[in-house]
């Protein structure tokens, strides 16, 4: 059956920099928003941009993301011709093997795509919190008619080593792709997110599968040797929100964002819906101080205490006396009395004990507590 386009999601990343976030959890499943999990945010643009031909390729600790994904119902995947099709490295008859980077994850589904026999392969992450037209960047690699086009962002120029950082010419062809760069000469960074002719892409893949010094990695190997080879190569300007929430920072600072009201990432924007399997309930964000008394929230939480700055999945207690500041409680925290917590991280169903005090200074990352740590942290 043919498409003209197939969507890839990435969605095997360990993501070691947020800690006890993803100690037995892939990053993508991580909770996020109040509802919703960082994955939900990928697949509902599909959804929105009418890319209903999806493979999603998992790798680490996946149970409870291949549990959260199932057939991609709300996201209207499950589909009998194409929809979703959840792709593990060990779905293979011969047992499989680990995917060793980007590229070869492709390349070991290489059956998977040319079944669809497509024009065009959307290669995405599973793990950044933003609201994209994916249709918009294929028209847009129409009109260039670009072998690649990536989506680019800009970033702060402190952050720059954290990227694949694209340097380009006036009308954004790029002539350099630097990965992770210690001084770059662009903070015009990589979102992770590629449209490729497929037929050309899949010459790269099946030539650097054959080499034993490759990392096997778009940045690193696929994209360098389409530019050396003076491939079109175009950035496609994003310029709406889009946060790599790869560590316990920016998973945070996330999090606070939705309580400015941005409406680039409004979670309640009917025109740009977010779905997700988990809940029915509505995130409780609470963007100012507020003292509620013994009151039922209607995400099935019950709170004694103040709360400020900060964002409560269902089913969390937080008992009389109790400050919470600028922090995030997962699915059924239990918050005793006289507690204070300042940017702090809670996970699911973690009970803080009364008079706990748990405070990160503006100078450190935000405190993750978890049921293995809760002692060390608690003062």
């Amino acid at each position: 059956m043919k498409k003209e386009c197939v969507t890839m999601l990435l969605a095997g990343g360990v993501g070691t920099r947020l800690g006890l976030l993803t100690k037995n959890l892939a990053k993508p499943a991580v909770p996020f928003g109040g509802r919703y999990r960082i994955i939900d945010f990928a697949l509902s643009n599909c959804l929105n941009s009418h890319m209903h031909t999806v493979g999603v390729l998992t790798q680490y600790s996946p149970l409870e993301l291949h549990k959260h994904i199932g057939v991609g119902k709300p996201w209207d995947l499950d589909r009998m011709e194409d929809g979703l099709t959840i792709l593990s490295p060990f779905t293979e008859k011969d047992g499989g093997s680990w995917y060793l980077g980007t590229a070869d994850a492709i390349a070991k589904n290489m059956n998977y795509i040319e079944g669809y026999d497509p024009e065009y392969l959307i290669v995405i992450s599973g793990d950044h919190i933003y609201h994209m037209d994916y249709d918009k960047l294929l028209q847009h690699h129409k009109e260039k008619e670009a072998d690649v086009t990536i989506s680019v962002v800009e970033v702060p120029w402190k952050e720059t080593s954290r990227f694949g950082i694209l340097n380009t010419t006036e009308n954004l062809r790029i002539y350099e792709f630097e990965e992770k760069p210690k001084n770059a000469k662009s903070n015009l960074a990589s979102m992770g997110i590629y449209i490729f002719n497929w037929k050309v892409l899949k010459n790269y893949l099946v030539e650097d599968a054959k080499l034993s010094s490759s990392n096997h990695d778009f940045g690193q190997d696929i994209l360098p040797a389409m530019i050396g080879d003076d491939r079109l190569l175009y950035a496609y300007r994003f310029d709406g929100y889009w946060k790599d929430v790869g560590t316990i920072e920016s998973y945070w600072e996330a999090h606070m964002d939705l309580l400015k009201e941005d409406l680039s990432l409004s979670l309640n924007n009917n025109d740009w819906r977010t779905y997700s399997h988990d809940s029915n309930f509505a995130p409780q964000l609470i963007e100012d101080t507020a003292v509620i008394q013994h009151s039922l929230i209607n995400n099935g939480c019950v709170v004694a205490g103040s709360l400020d700055h900060s964002i409560l999945f269902e089913n969390v207690e937080v008992s009389e006396g109790s400050v919470v500041k600028q922090s995030i409680l997962h699915p059924g925290v239990c918050i005793g009395k006289n507690v204070l917590l300042d940017r702090v991280i809670v996970q699911e169903n973690v009970t803080i004990p009364d008079g706990t005090k748990i405070v990160a200074s503006r100078e450190e990352e935000p405190i993750i507590v978890s049921s293995h740590n809760l002692k060390a942290v608690h003062s």
